[in-house]
């Protein structure tokens, strides 16, 4: 009688196969569910960032104005040492490109008709609207 128990006792001790098959498709619904909702947040963190380099760019860019009263003709131009008195550039080269890795647009000719900041524009994310600084 007791060996019988014990038999039963492990033969019922390990899961059966149509226990495991739900808790898989459990798995597979909710990684399901998760992965657009983090795709969704990787996109919108990017976002962030371009806007943060917009910043940047824009605080070099006024920095060069100031220094020599005209606005820069290119963005590459920031990534040079200065030419008056031979300190470090403003930009890495690196930060001339937006997070999907492409150069970031500079409009010297286009200011904003309040602020008078110059255009700069990120293409944005592959199939979406370019992201503008103003």
């Amino acid at each position: 009688m007791i060996v019988r128990k014990q038999a039963e006792a492990l033969a019922r001790a390990a899961f059966t196969l149509m226990e495991m098959l739900v808790v898989v498709a459990i798995l597979v619904v909710l990684a399901g569910a998760a992965v657009p909702i983090y795709l969704n947040y990787l996109d919108n963190a990017k976002r962030d960032r371009c806007k943060a380099d917009f910043k940047v760019i824009e605080t070099a860019i006024n920095k060069y104005y100031m220094d020599y009263n005209e606005y820069p003709q290119n963005l590459q131009v920031l990534t040079q040492p200065n030419q008056n008195d031979g300190t470090k550039p403003a930009l890495d080269a690196e930060a001339l490109l937006d997070p999907w890795r492409h150069p970031y647009q500079y409009d010297a000719s286009q200011l904003h008709p309040q602020s008078r900041r110059p255009k700069l524009m990120s293409q944005g994310p592959p199939g979406g609207p370019p992201i503008p600084n103003w």
